[in-house]
């Protein structure tokens, strides 16, 4: 031990650091999360998680459907154009997305589910 730190001041000053790790990592480890909402007159609702570089739709999600949707991503509640990258596989329940390498998600604060068939925007939620 340091000869200017005691063993109280090593003890407590070891708490408050073990403390302060175990406080801050956890909101990181959960994700930006939101809330679906729909577009151009769909019903869409369900939690979203962004982590890890993956789109996790929640097991309350549901999506009242039409052709060809894909996950996305946005800015401000809209999509950004060549951001849909998966089909979307289910109409209701969890699912996990991989976002590919060449979109980093940092850098969008909205989920999309876009139709790309007929390039309309169907569902969007922020995530924070």
């Amino acid at each position: 031990m340091h000869p200017s730190l005691n063993r109280r001041t090593f003890l407590v000053t070891s708490a408050a650091l073990a403390f302060s790790a175990s406080t801050a990592f956890p909101a990181f480890a959960a994700g930006r999360k939101g809330t679906f909402k729909g577009d151009n007159n769909h019903t869409v609702t369900g939690g979203v998680t962004v982590r890890d570089g993956k789109i996790l739709l929640e097991k309350n999600f549901v999506f009242d459907g039409a052709p060809d949707p894909r996950i996305a991503l946005g800015k401000a509640g809209k999509y950004v154009k060549n951001t849909d990258f998966a089909v979307l596989e289910k109409d209701k329940g969890a699912q996990t997305y991989k976002v590919p390498a060449s979109i980093n998600v940092d850098d969008y604060d909205t989920v999309i589910v876009w139709c790309r068939k007929f390039s309309v925007q169907l569902a969007h939620a922020k995530i924070r």
